[in-house]
């Protein structure tokens, strides 16, 4: 039986776990640091509540990111399995935030203690699956960020249409094929993740950290940085 592409696993999550926090936890995003941004300035002109969490979603995000790169680094001299240890802690930090949704779900006010407390855990979990995959997975399209891979479909599907020849169209059509599997995986996890939401509002974060385990049986493509 062949194994799905770890690369796509974690596309999966992305697009679910993006849009499940966005759904779950009053508008934010726990991997979309942009969409936090735009977020936050609409909820200060609007006067709404949920500031805070938009607020410390970009600095939890970057000294989750800063401490990770640390720890790889350091695995690596001693000669650890980096990528699988930073695959191990997204994998607590999901299980964990899915425990915590269960328990607390759901979450229905932006300004509570709860809502703070998972949303900084989901933005962690997205913060180091973010610097894994681009240390050890980057020759993979990005696990969360569609913008700059549906530019790159379109850039290299012009040049198909073009009919340019020889080695940049053979590379032009390979990069499509695996940026368009990653854009499907993603739009999948998010359509799942809005459905999760009014089918089992109390269950929709138990689905990434089920998911995640399975990352540790992945077929991992282009690994670097081990």
């Amino acid at each position: 039986m062949k194994r799905i592409p770890l690369s796509v696993l974690l596309t999966f999550n992305g697009g679910y776990v993006d849009t499940a926090g966005f759904l779950a936890l009053q508008g934010l995003f726990p991997a979309h640091v942009t969409g936090n941004f735009v977020t936050l300035g609409a909820t200060l002109v609007m006067g709404s509540s949920g500031a805070l969490p938009k607020l410390l979603a970009l600095p939890v995000f970057c000294s989750v990111i800063l401490i990770t790169r640390i720890v790889g680094l350091m695995l690596h001299r001693a000669g650890r399995p980096v990528l699988k240890c930073l695959l191990a802690t997204k994998v607590i930090l999901l299980i964990a935030a899915a425990i915590f949704s269960v328990i607390h779900g759901p979450f229905s006010s932006a300004s509570s203690v709860a809502n703070l407390v998972m949303g900084m855990t989901l933005v962690s979990a997205m913060a180091v699956q973010n610097a894994l995959h681009r240390v050890h997975l980057a020759k993979s399209p990005p696990s969360t960020l569609m913008t700059g891979t549906t530019t790159q479909i379109m850039l290299d599907l012009a040049e198909i249409l073009a009919g340019e020849k020889g080695e940049g169209a053979y590379q032009a059509l390979t990069r499509v094929k695996r940026m368009i599997l990653a854009v499907a995986a993603f739009a999948l996890g998010c359509g799942i993740a809005a459905l999760a939401i009014v089918e089992v509002p109390l269950w929709v974060f138990v689905i990434p950290a089920v998911l995640s385990v399975f990352s540790f049986v992945a077929r991992v493509e282009t690994p670097e940085g081990d």
